[in-house]
Parts: C-alpha cells; sequence; structure tokens
C-alpha cells in the first residue's frame, strides 16, 4: 500500500471535514474522523487528518480520544506528533499517556524540544519512569535535564531554558552577527544575547534591536547593559514571575551561586507561572488543592475533605455559640429567622478583605511598610457598608417583625460584625504569612469561624440584653 500523496493545503482542507467550529474548538466530526482512523490502525489517515494541527489543538484532539486510544494514536502519528502538546495536557491526562507509551519513544519527542519543556514533561513522572526515559537520551542531554530535574519544584531551574546565547565582552558587533548566523546550533528563538568573561560569570547583556543599530565594528563591552537582570536558578518562580511585571522584562539571565551563567528564562515561560500561580492562589482559597479538571472522583475527594472537616469543626464552634442562647431564641423567634443574615453579611464582608489582602500579600504589595494604612482602610470601608446595610436590614427588619427594638439589634449587631470582618480578613492573612503558613489555603475557615462566631454572639447578645431575655 502505498504513501498517500502529501498536499499542502490546510487541516481543514486535507480533512474535508471542518476541523473547528466557530468559537474555534475542534468538530465532533473531525474528532470522529480520528477516532475511526485510530480505531482502524491506519496511520496514513491519522497523519493527513491530524499532522498540521498546532500543539494546543493536538492536546484537545489527545484528551477528546478515548483512554486507550491516546497512546495507539501518538505512535501511529510518529514523527508528525509534537511532543509540545504534552506541555498543553492536565496532569493526570499528560501523567497516563507518558505511562502508556515505551520509554524510547517518549526520549526521541523529547530529544527535539526545548529543555525546559522536556523538564516540565518529566518532572511529574515517578524517578523509575523518569530514569527509564532518561537512559535513552543522548549523554549531553540526559545530563542537561537530571541537572534540571536536580533543581527545587517552581524554581527557575526547572523553567529555565539551557540553549542561550553568549558572547566574550571583547567581541565586536560584526562577529557577533556573522557568528549569529553562521552557527547552526544556536536557538530558534532569542531576544538577547549574553556576555560573559573566561570563566562564563555573567558580565552584561545585549538586546537584538541595539546589535543590528550598530555599526559593526564597535565592542560588544562598549554597548553591553553591564547590570542586567538576573536571577537566581534556585529562586521561586513566583518571584521571577514579579520581576518580570516590574521591569517590562522580555527575558532574563539564570545565574547560579557563583553568577554563571546557567539558563535563560523568557516571557512565554512566564505567562504560564502567573497562570499557574493565579490559578494555585484561586484553589487554595477555596480549599480545594492542586486538582485538575482530569482527576478521578476519589482524588478530588481527598483533596476537598481535609478543609471541609475543618470547616465542620468551626461551624460546630459557632453551633456552640447558638447553644448558649437557647433560651433567647425560644422567647423571640425571630431572632432565628434574622441570624442567618448577620452571619452572611459578615462572611460576605470577610471574603471580599481576605481576598484582596491574599493577593497583595502574593505581590508583595502588602507588608509591614503599609498594613497599618490598609487596616485603616479596610476597617473604615467596612465600617461605612455596616453602616449602610444596618440601615436597610434594621429598617427592614423592625417593619417585617412591628418591633422597632429588633430592627435597632439587629442593626447594631452587623456593624459590629461588619467591622470584625474587615479585621479579620486583614490581619488573618497577615499573621498567617508571618508564621510561614500560606495565607491562600487556610485564610477562609479562620476568617469564616470568626464572622460566624462574632455575627450569632453579637445578635444574640445585644438581644437578650435588649429585650431582657433569658439565656
Amino acid at each position: 500500500m502505498t504513501e498517500p500523496e502529501h498536499r499542502d493545503e490546510s487541516p481543514e482542507m486535507v480533512a474535508e471535514i471542518p476541523v473547528h467550529d466557530d468559537a474555534g474548538w475542534l468538530t465532533d466530526a473531525f474528532i470522529a474522523a480520528v477516532h475511526a482512523a485510530v480505531e482502524a490502525g491506519d496511520s496514513a489517515e491519522a497523519r493527513r487528518l491530524a499532522g498540521d494541527l498546532h500543539e494546543a489543538d493536538m492536546a484537545d484532539l489527545v484528551d477528546a480520544l478515548p483512554e486507550a486510544d491516546r497512546p495507539v494514536f501518538v505512535q501511529l502519528m510518529g514523527d508528525k506528533f509534537d511532543y509540545t502538546a504534552l506541555t498543553e495536557m492536565d496532569e493526570a491526562v499528560r501523567v497516563k499517556l507518558l505511562e502508556d507509551l515505551p520509554a524510547a519513544d517518549i526520549a526521541e519527542g523529547l530529544g527535539e524540544l526545548d529543555s525546559d519543556d522536556a523538564v516540565y514533561i518529566l518532572e511529574d513522572l515517578d524517578e523509575e519512569d523518569q530514569a527509564a526515559i532518561l537512559d535513552e537520551l543522548p549523554l549531553s542531554e540526559r545530563v542537561q535535564l537530571e541537572r534540571a530535574l536536580d533543581y527545587p519544584e517552581e524554581s527557575a531551574g526547572r523553567r529555565m531554558q539551557t540553549d542561550f546565547i553568549a558572547v566574550p565582552p571583547f567581541w565586536t558587533v560584526g562577529q557577533t552577527i556573522d557568528y549569529l548566523r553562521e552557527d547552526k546550533d544556536l536557538p530558534d528563538t532569542f531576544y538577547e544575547v549574553y556576555v560573559v568573561d573566561p570563566g562564563f560569570r555573567l558580565v552584561g547583556s545585549l538586546a537584538l534591536d541595539r546589535i543590528l543599530r550598530t555599526q559593526r565594528a564597535a565592542k560588544i563591552s562598549t554597548i553591553m547593559e553591564e547590570d542586567p537582570h538576573s536571577v537566581a536558578v534556585k529562586a521561586d518562580q513566583e518571584e521571577v514571575a514579579r520581576l518580570f511585571e516590574r521591569y517590562n522584562l522580555v527575558s532574563t539571565a539564570v545565574v547560579d551561586d557563583s553568577n554563571r551563567l546557567v539558563g535563560v528564562l523568557t516571557i512565554d515561560d512566564i505567562v504560564d507561572v502567573i497562570q499557574e500561580e493565579a490559578a494555585e492562589d484561586m484553589k487554595a482559597l477555596a480549599g480545594v488543592g492542586d486538582e485538575e479538571i482530569s482527576d478521578s472522583v476519589l482524588t478530588i475527594a481527598r483533596s476537598r475533605i481535609v478543609w471541609l472537616l475543618f470547616n465542620l469543626g468551626t461551624g460546630l464552634l459557632s453551633a456552640t455559640v447558638i447553644s448558649q442562647f437557647e433560651g433567647t431564641i425560644e422567647a423571640m423567634v425571630a431572632l432565628a429567622v434574622l441570624m442567618p443574615i448577620v452571619a452572611s453579611l459578615g462572611g460576605n464582608a470577610g471574603t471580599q478583605t481576605m481576598t484582596v489582602a491574599v493577593r497583595a500579600i502574593a505581590t508583595e504589595e502588602l507588608d509591614t511598610r503599609n498594613i497599618w494604612r490598609v487596616l485603616r482602610r479596610e476597617v473604615m470601608v467596612s465600617f461605612l457598608n455596616g453602616s449602610l446595610l444596618a440601615c436597610l436590614i434594621g429598617a427592614t427588619a423592625g417593619l417585617w417583625f412591628q418591633n422597632h427594638g429588633l430592627g435597632i439589634v439587629i442593626a447594631s449587631a452587623i456593624i459590629i460584625n461588619m467591622f470584625c470582618a474587615g479585621l479579620a480578613g486583614l490581619m488573618i492573612p497577615m499573621t498567617l504569612h508571618r508564621f510561614k503558613v500560606d495565607p491562600a489555603i487556610a485564610s477562609s475557615v479562620f476568617v469564616t469561624m470568626v464572622t460566624d462566631v462574632i455575627g450569632f454572639f453579637a445578635f444574640l447578645g445585644i438581644a437578650a440584653l435588649w429585650f431582657r431575655l433569658p439565656l
């Protein structure tokens, strides 16, 4: 059977079915056609259909196929499968796929990737699977990846590319341009040229536009930036992202403890970091852990149950406070009707302040220098909003139950709880951060506990005193 003649049309024309719908997603008809090719073991058809897909679309296609078809599809695609697509997949899908593929095939695919993408794919595997794949790589590539995997997780060393361009300061611009044009082993994409001394220590950097606008005879040392932004190889990736944001960087050098150049980070790496850190904080605030949409029911349940159990404990504490006012509630049933309003408003107000505080701590916008100014602001905001809501709900409750005293009681409780919510929403994350506890993970439970306990205690306590009700 002869291979079908290759045609240069786009995937849409070759497949004779629409690849993307109006929203840019892969169509069901296209996915079904690929699935049929995989079921038939037709490599030529699979390559014809999906060979020209972008890496992100390739990842979506793999995810849409049945689990058993995924490794078969990758093998049928052969060299047409871009392993960069693995970086676009959920972790659970990627790890399962790698477990089902031969180590030799994976090593061949990783050999075509940038080092940072290869490390990203390997780092989630267990040591045994990593070793099996690394053993299939050439020695130089294996040593390079093993060194990167030895760096801490979520560090600059894990994210950096080890392919970069470095020149000595005594070269001329002309020599540098000729080197960039003639050397075939240089990275395909780069934004800066780094300047190093004989010990490979970083001494400067040079943007490409500066090179192209300078006469060929000029020395690199005369036009380079002598104090380039650089990051330590063990620096946390979130700190690196803040550096990019603060100084509007496109790329930056990564250096070891001796200031030797070991890699480079580019803006496309940092965009991924920003997205990951934002998603991590969002999930942590909700107490859902580091779960993926493709995780199993058991995995997700296990990641969520811990904070739900902790929340159950704080709920029992709130119930204990309520139980101390059984006589008060029995004497005036209206208190039971209005009680959730006080706790709910306090909880929402506390969550608003807490969310702003946690994000400000993560971006280093909030620290001991400005904590008191921010605290005064949040307390005043809570007091103003609490006063407005107290007037509205107090009037409503008074008219609803024909009891103006009840309106005064709930209004007073709301002001107190909103004030405390603003205070707790800021101070709890700051306190946790001071004791090296991630405020994104633990803050919400404690803030909810404070607003519930204070809300119930203030409302029922004021009611007992105002109406002289039994406890």
